[in-house]
């Protein structure tokens, strides 16, 4: 436990109000100021004309570590209060009219998988199975540890691991070892955009997104993902967090190689012990800090792909779409390019739709229906002729044209309004680099690890990092485990 210091959290995300609780918990005394007038960032909220949406996240993956980060910081998650497992991780829908329901229910998916292509089960167990064994070496050996070397990662022992862990071969080439229906290829891969990647060039460790989905199961959160914030800021709270809200930070103060304290852009200035940013990595090297030299460096890295949300509100409820949805499209490849080579989207991009009335029957008036749309694009490129307005509007129609290929043929009359969400919408509300809302840096080898940037400044010690672009990465699960991590560094002085 440590007394009478003081800590500045800058962003309330998820990372952000996860390493306030816990850094109160042990004693400091804690502001936390965020930009907007409500918590969440990419994890937040919005409630229109009755209809509740999320914004980000709408599914709790990886349950263990939820467990794991909630349980050190005294907050529960009751099973059949808080969360429900779905029946269901997904339903997805092909092109041909066909629909594969992703489930940890093993003779379903048997059943379906062998339509798909006969012997297709077996092998999927052992790419389940692989991709399981995957995640808890990577869990163990890369994701929930502090790297404070380079030579903790770059060894001779982690050149073997490295290997066992998938880092050199593609995901779409590892998935072909045990597939050959493309249909089958399409839905153990396509989970790499959760992290805003490709298949087609982030490495075969993401083979362990699905494999822990069919493992450990999916649950829905009560009220939506919010619930996690609501959670985590009530146990902050409990701890006497205080937050401070429509606060945006202007500049961190360095004074002789320390970080000082934050200036707020009402000229407010505010002293600590330490800081911890939670606003995106990127963004804070580029407009909080004076090193010029490391931000542009961060701007030759790779950066995640971005997207188009739409939300719809109806007066109508769809029973034709399961509480997750994926419309995966034949131009799976194709669509990919376009994001990441182009920097736009595809003439036939696959979507993803929540419906959440599906098990929360709150999340509209009654009789009405909520759906919320995610249409993968490139991120913001200057250097690209991007109109975000013709893009958004070719995912609306795109969107109605396949839904009423699924059976949905009334579905753009029953429209009482649309929200849409661009990457400059991103980059705007949240400051996230790019847009790139999935989380801005990529995944790669040279961006894993000791590789990533830092959860802590290289020069000023008392300054900190937490989130998605510092160690481990992007998601939920990795932005939970990024806060326990940057929390132990914190409390151990390292």
């Amino acid at each position: 436990m440590i007394d009478n210091k003081s800590a500045i959290i800058i962003g309330a995300g998820v990372g952000g109000i996860a390493t306030a609780a816990y850094l109160a918990r042990n004693g400091y005394s804690v502001d936390l100021f965020e930009k907007n007038s409500a918590a969440g960032g990419r994890c937040g909220q919005l409630i229109h004309q009755g209809h509740r949406f999320d914004l980000g996240a709408t599914m709790m993956l990886m349950p263990a570590i939820y467990n794991e980060v909630f349980g050190e910081l005294g907050i529960r998650l009751e099973e059949g209060a808080d969360i429900f497992p779905l029946k269901n991780l997904y339903t997805i829908h092909f092109d041909d009219g066909n629909r594969l329901e992703f489930t940890t229910d093993k003779e379903r998916m048997k059943q379906q998988v062998e339509k798909i292509e006969k012997g297709g089960f077996e092998r999927s167990e052992k790419y389940v199975a692989e991709g399981y064994r995957i995640f808890r070496l990577g869990m163990d050996k890369l994701i929930a540890r502090n790297f404070y070397s380079l030579f903790q990662m770059v060894n001779f022992r982690n050149a073997e691991l490295l290997m066992k862990l998938k880092v050199f071969t593609t995901n779409w080439r590892y998935a072909r070892r045990f597939f050959s229906h493309n249909h089958l290829m399409m839905a153990y891969t396509f989970q790499n955009i959760y992290v805003g990647q490709s298949p087609f060039n982030s490495p075969a460790l993401f083979a362990m997104v699905p494999a822990a989905e069919l493992t450990e199961g999916s649950y829905f959160v009560r009220g939506g993902m919010f619930g996690i914030i609501s959670k985590l800021k009530s146990a902050a709270e409990a701890e006497g967090v205080r937050f401070h809200f429509n606060s945006p930070v202007k500049e961190i103060k360095i004074d002789n190689q320390r970080a000082e304290g934050i200036l707020l852009e009402d000229g407010s200035y505010v002293k600590a012990d330490i800081i911890v940013a939670n606003a995106d990595l990127p963004y804070v090297y580029r407009q909080m800090l004076p090193d010029k030299r490391k931000s542009r460096h961060l701007d030759r890295l790779k950066y995640s792909c971005s997207a188009v949300c739409l939300h719809w509100g109806l007066d109508k409820v769809y029973p034709q779409l399961d509480h997750h949805n994926v419309f995966l499209s034949d131009g799976f490849k194709d669509g990919l390019d376009r994001i990441f080579k182009d920097k736009t989207m595809g003439d036939y991009p696959s979507f993803y739709v929540h419906a959440p009335v599906r098990s929360d029957p709150g999340a509209a008036p009654e009789g009405h229906d909520t759906l919320s749309f995610v249409v993968g694009t490139g991120h913001v490129d200057k250097k690209k002729k991007q109109d975000w307005e013709a893009i958004k509007k070719r995912a609306h129609d795109y969107i109605i044209e396949r839904l009423r290929k699924a059976g949905l043929e009334d579905i753009e009359k029953h429209i009482r309004f649309e929200l849409a969400y661009t990457p400059e919408n991103w980059e705007t509300a949240c400051n996230v680099s790019r847009g790139s809302v999935f989380g801005s840096l990529g995944h790669n080898i040279l961006q894993m690890g000791y590789f990533r940037p830092h959860n802590r400044h290289d020069r000023y010690h008392n300054l900190y990092f937490v989130g998605g672009s510092t160690h481990p990465g992007n998601g939920i699960p990795n932005i939970l485990m990024s806060a326990k991590l940057v929390s132990e560094r914190i409390l151990s002085g390292k």
